[in-house]
């Protein structure tokens, strides 16, 4: 038996040999046949790691493999039928022998196995289409341990060790393309039938009987069988399309190396077949190397699959369920994550972070290196098919959502013109932080421009993005290339020059800003002047019942007339008249209280007027008060003038209004004291002339407050802030000077249109914070200045009757009987008015509640400015010197100069 020496086969015994393997279930071999010409070398070929052309002969050997394997099941063959090499085929045949001669009896042999095979008849068949399209159509092969004991194999422990070890290598091949052997088999947990469990791995149990030596060796192999299958699982099932590309991409290098893998088994086999001194310490040496790879793919594949919750129990999952944002995004992105929506799923740019985190721990493992680098290579490669598309193009093809941009299609700019919150700048393009790369991380912003600015240039069609840069040999195609952030910075600076190029030349941006300023900043604004004139009936009225229709004729006929600035302006076709119907005061309210506006840091980030309430004092807001314009901006200058900007236009436009209307308004007090009889004539009496004079200051008092402060709001802090602003403009608009050519080659951008839209927005800001706009306690206290002056205004003509009736000049006594009836007639007649010496007290307690809270309300402005311009904003300073100017006066204005 094992004590004989070892010889060569001999003719006789090679061709019995090959009648024997002609009756043999085909194998790997069999379908390699023809790739392995050196069939007597004494070491297997190793098969390369590297990437070789998929062909698409791998799946119809593993479909030939599934059936010999089926086959092999219905009628096995006794191990020494199936020789693995010459040596051992006599000490085989002879324990056969006398294992047969002790099993002869009275039961017929052949009649049992007929009656076996005919109850025991597992036949393959083909299963339905998945979303895979590789995946394997072939039903899973029937357990062995469901075969009828007749056609279970014969103990190991009747076997010698050389047979022991023969069986032992010929099952070791077939479990490592992941089937059962004869004596290697499931373990008992294992459930081929469910994807779980398929995706674990199979473990593998040996039959007992075997000697210990041969079962440690084998147990050790086993693990390599276990991650095969483990991996063919994983492909097969992250092959599906909802999985996206990148995992497809990374499926598909995997299957590659499992052809090699294959290859690997192909030649093992032969060797086993062929070569007298194969053993399984042979055969364990030969694996060391696949063993580890194979190990690296297992791992990776866990890894992804644990992200998916697949080799979990879905416990949480009706808890998951309930995330109210994600079952939103999942519908809104048209997917169903296997069912249950806002289910996470591992793809994009998440799988490529698992395999970069992987690389960086394995970094010392050159073999794991090298292999985890071709995957990434591989799998990056469709993820840098979509980043070139939207860095060189503006567009996201992205059908799996596993790109980091996510684009909102339901955001389109024809609604720009209500879009009250950026909406479609801030939101129809944004990142997936979650799925970024690491390697696109510290560049993500520029990404996220690159792409939206080139999409506006698009859709604008003012300069060509058409160039193909996907084929172009200089575009990188996988993240490992050198020229990959140098990639992304260039198409950075070609897509903001682009877009530069478009707002500040072709669409003239300064020039359209200038009429921005012309039209809400009253710049050089006497056809304006002239309007309020023309329209003053109108705008007496309250809101509601103003035309609107009149006021938009009267604008267009202001607007038109020979030598105002507006006559030369090209936009002013753009310009509206507007009813708000909400009070300044009330609306700027609203803004730094954060009711009905977004707010950040004191500045307006957006309004929705149809949100607003109207509360009882503000329904009967004058003409005046409700009066604002709009101004109709064309795409893509709505980017940077959008309707939040315009919205910050608007309310300083209303703010400068108010301050020109409270002037003019008392100015027309002053041309009332100039004009009336009773102002304008010397009483006799002292106290009416003090009190004359306390008048005429409180007036100019009012007058000269108004007056700063138009003066501060419009020539201290819009004329010096524009220029900067206008400034900064210019530098973006000018090309690059001598010697600076290669600045964009280098990706370096001078001026961004993200810097131009930012300092736009910072230009409004900081005027609305200057004019104190943004301050909820100067806002309160100015709105009380201000509505003193307007009453004391709007009251001079009825002060005017009780001083004509005060004056004993101009009206005569009550109590005077001395004059006939006739005299007292004709005296009526030429003065109606009759003398009260009671309403010259009257008028001196009014004015004094003019005074008292135009006076108190005044240092309480000037304390807050004060307070501030210490704290927060210096140029308060400047106003605090100028509204001081509105004291003088006060001091020689007391109770005492009545006396």
């Amino acid at each position: 038996m094992s004590s004989q020496p070892s010889r060569a086969p001999t003719a006789t015994e090679r061709r019995i040999s090959a009648s024997l393997r002609q009756k043999a279930p085909r194998t790997a071999s069999a379908a390699l046949d023809q790739e392995n010409q050196d069939s007597r070398t004494t070491q297997p070929r190793k098969p390369s790691v590297a990437i070789t052309t998929y062909e698409s002969r791998t799946e119809r050997n593993h479909v030939l493999t599934r059936e010999a394997v089926i086959s092999r099941t219905r009628s096995p063959l006794k191990p020494a039928e199936r020789p693995s090499n010459s040596r051992k085929t006599k000490d085989v045949d002879r324990s056969l022998r006398g294992a047969d001669a002790s099993r002869a009896g009275s039961v017929d042999p052949a009649r049992s196995t007929e009656e076996s095979v005919a109850t025991w008849s597992p036949q393959a068949s083909l299963i339905p289409h998945s979303s895979a399209p590789l995946a394997s159509r072939i039903s899973v092969p029937p357990l062995a341990s469901l075969a009828p004991p007749s056609l279970q194999p014969q103990p190991l422990r009747e076997l010698s060790a050389d047979a022991q070890e023969a069986a032992v290598i010929e099952d070791l091949l077939f479990v490592f393309m992941g089937f059962e052997g004869q004596y290697i088999r499931y373990a008992d947990s294992y459930q081929p039938l469910e994807e779980k469990s398929r995706l674990a791995g199979p473990q593998f149990r040996i039959l007992p009987g075997l000697d210990p030596s041969l079962r440690d060796l084998t147990m050790s192999m086993l693990k390599m069988a276990t991650h095969y299958a483990a991996v063919e699982a994983f492909v097969e099932v992250q092959s599906r399309e909802d999985f996206g590309a990148v995992n497809h991409a990374l499926c598909a290098a995997i299957r590659k190396l499992l052809k090699d893998y294959l290859i690997l088994i192909a030649q093992l086999e032969h060797q086993m077949l062929t070569n007298a001194s194969f053993t399984l310490h042979v055969l364990n040496l030969h694996t060391k190397t696949t063993s580890h790879m194979m190990f690296q793919l297992y791992s990776v594949a866990h890894e992804v699959l644990k992200e998916n919750n697949m080799l979990e129990e879905d416990v949480d999952d009706l808890d998951k369920s309930d995330d109210f944002e994600n079952i939103l995004e999942s519908l809104r992105e048209g997917r169903d994550a296997g069912g249950i929506p806002g289910k996470k799923v591992c793809k994009g740019g998440s799988v490529l972070r698992l395999i970069t985190r992987r690389l960086a721990s394995m970094s010392g493992d050159p073999a794991a290196r090298e292999l985890l680098m071709t995957l990434l290579r591989e799998a990056s490669r469709p993820y840098m098919a979509m980043l070139n598309e939207w860095l060189h193009h503006g567009n996201v093809r992205d059908p799996h959502s596993e790109f980091l941009i996510r684009e909102q299609k339901s955001i389109r700019r024809e609604g720009l013109e209500q879009d009250y919150t950026d909406e479609y700048w801030e939101k129809r393009y944004t990142l997936r932080n979650d799925v970024i790369p690491p390697q696109l991380e510290s560049v993500k912003d520029k990404v996220l421009l690159a792409g939206k600015y080139l999409n506006v240039v698009r859709e604008c069609g003012g300069v060509d993005v058409a160039k193909d840069m996907d084929k172009d040999t200089k575009v990188p195609h996988t993240f490992d290339d050198p020229r990959f952030l140098e990639n992304v910075n260039l198409a950075y600076a070609y897509a903001n020059s682009s877009l530069l190029t478009l707002l500040l030349t072709t669409h003239a941006l300064p020039a359209r800003l200038r009429s921005l300023k012309h039209y809400f900043f009253l710049d050089r604004s006497d056809f304006f002047s002239y309007f309020l004139e023309l329209g003053n009936s109108e705008l007496k009225k309250p809101a509601k019942s103003a035309n609107v229709g009149k006021l938009q004729s009267l604008l267009d006929i202001v607007l038109r007339q020979p030598g105002s600035v507006a006559a030369e302006d090209p936009f002013k076709e753009d310009v509206k008249v507007v009813m708000n119907e909400v009070g300044l005061t009330g609306w700027l309210m609203r803004v730094v209280n954060v009711t009905g506006l977004d707010t950040t840091e004191g500045s307006v980030t957006s309004y929705t007027p149809a949100a607003a309430s109207v509360t009882g004092d503000e329904k009967d807001i004058s003409g005046f008060e409700a009066l604002t314009l709009d101004y109709a901006v064309p795409f893509p200058l709505s980017l940077v003038v959008s309707r939040v900007t315009l919205t910050r236009y608007q309310l300083l436009f209303r703010y400068l209004l108010s301050l020109q209307h409270l002037e003019s308004i008392l100015v027309g007090s002053w041309a009332e004291h100039v004009k009336t009889e009773s102002w304008r004539h010397k009483s006799s009496d002292r106290r009416i002339e003090q009190w004359k004079r306390r008048a005429w200051t409180l007036r100019s008092r009012m007058l000269c407050f108004v007056q700063q402060l138009l003066y501060f709001c419009t020539s201290e802090v819009i004329e010096p802030n524009w220029v900067a602003f206008m400034g900064r403009l210019h530098a973006g608009e000018e090309g690059p000077k001598e010697g600076e050519e290669d600045a964009g080659a280098s990706g370096k951008v001078k001026r961004t249109v993200d810097e131009l839209m930012q300092d736009h927005v910072d230009f409004l800001a900081t005027c609305l914070k200057e004019c104190m706009l943004t301050n909820s306690k100067l806002l309160r206290i100015n709105s009380k200045v201000m509505s003193t002056c307007t009453m004391f205004a709007n009251y001079t003509v009825s002060l005017s009757r009780y001083l004509a009736a005060a004056d004993i000049d101009l009206a005569p006594k009550q109590s005077d009987t001395a004059h006939t009836a006739s005299v007292a007639s004709t005296a009526t007649v030429k003065n109606p008015l009759v003398y009260d010496p009671a309403k010259l007290d009257k008028l001196i307690d009014i004015l004094q509640k003019y005074e008292d809270n135009f006076t108190r309300h005044l240092k309480i402005l000037l304390d807050a400015l004060n307070y501030l311009a210490a704290t927060e904003t210096v140029v308060f300073l400047g106003l605090c010197a100028r509204l001081s100017m509105a004291n003088e006066g006060v001091a020689g204005g007391g109770v005492g100069a009545y006396g």
